[in-house]
């Protein structure tokens, strides 16, 4: 989302993960419940749906889906047992286990397609931003630094031929983006519906480029992981949930089903009906292949985000 040593993010990462690291490997019995942790996108549909519709109880698990409001704390807090299974972006993702953390991937939440205009550079109204070059110098925030918006408008940015390193970003909720733009924080915020149609038609904003048509089709932008150990204790559950995440992307793409989805969308982002009745869905895919992985880690050594090199066969959940 190359969802990251010359950049912020490792800086981001680094306290919690040094923390983390240092901890005694923690033991437990196999879990009867498991905490997901999501951040505020419709990336993470098949979740809600396989959570409302009763696919993980179908399955024999209980899964709690709880918000994280900056994905690049997801890994750590996989790390530290506060989640046992969590979303991060495949470039948070990817930093993590750069940065010595030994955590697989059991499903893919969504993913890139060019048919979704979801996410784009959403600038502050009379900044004058229509263009990658107007960035320069300018204040721009990212709902994580090293996630997967940052890692990929650095991408565009890069692709036209614009230093990234001349861009200031900073760490930015989704939540809050309406509310920084409005009081002049920054000048642009790299967003995702529902909250940059929000925010645009509110009129604190514009959508100076959807930027992500550059992105090859299929992309993962979400991937769920875990710590190997406790996917290894708890491979039922694993399965399980990633049968049931397959359903769900199945349920989600029959048309009938629209109305209800964008209800459990609701539930979860809590945003008003009429806000995520225009809200673009990412498509699912729900299962991860190396191949994409790859695609990944070689957009994050282009910019210099990793250190090692990874094994991505390793890094699927059986």
């Amino acid at each position: 989302m190359k969802r990251r040593t010359l950049l912020a993010a490792p800086a981001a990462l680094a306290t919690p993960l040094i923390g983390t690291l240092m901890a005694p490997a923690i033991v437990r019995a196999q879990s009867s419940k498991i905490v997901f942790g999501y951040t505020a996108v419709t990336d993470f549909t098949s979740v809600f749906v396989a959570a409302e519709e009763g696919l993980f109880k179908k399955r024999g698990i209980e899964v709690e889906p709880k918000f994280i409001p900056i994905n690049s704390t997801i890994p750590a807090a996989i790390q530290a047992d506060s989640l046992q299974i969590g979303g991060p972006t495949p470039s948070v993702f990817l930093q993590s286990v750069d940065g010595g953390l030994d955590h697989v991937v059991v499903a893919g939440g969504g993913a890139t397609s060019k048919s979704i205009t979801g996410f784009g550079l959403l600038a502050r109204a009379g900044s004058g931003i229509r263009s990658a070059q107007d960035c320069v110098g300018r204040k721009i925030g990212v709902p994580g630094l090293g996630a997967f918006l940052h890692v990929t408008f650095r991408a565009w940015l890069k692709q036209s031929g614009v230093d990234y390193r001349k861009v200031n970003f900073v760490e930015a909720a989704f939540p809050q983006h309406a509310d920084l733009l409005k009081g002049g924080t920054v000048d642009a915020v790299i967003s995702a519906d529902p909250f940059m149609r929000r925010a645009a038609d509110s009129g604190v904003g514009y959508v100076a480029s959807y930027y992500s048509t550059f992105l090859p089709e299929g992309l993962p932008t979400i991937i769920h992981t875990a710590r190997r150990d406790w996917a290894e204790r708890n491979a039922a559950q694993v399965k399980a949930f990633r049968e049931a995440v397959v359903e769900a992307a199945g349920w989600m793409g029959k048309p009938a089903n629209d109305a209800r989805m964008r209800e459990h969308i609701g539930k979860y982002i809590k945003l008003p009906p009429e806000v995520l009745a225009k809200a673009q869905v990412s498509p699912p895919s729900p299962l991860v292949t190396v191949k994409q992985l790859d695609t990944w880690v070689a957009m994050m050594k282009d910019q210099e985000m990793l250190k090692t090199q990874i094994n991505t066969a390793a890094l699927i959940a059986k």
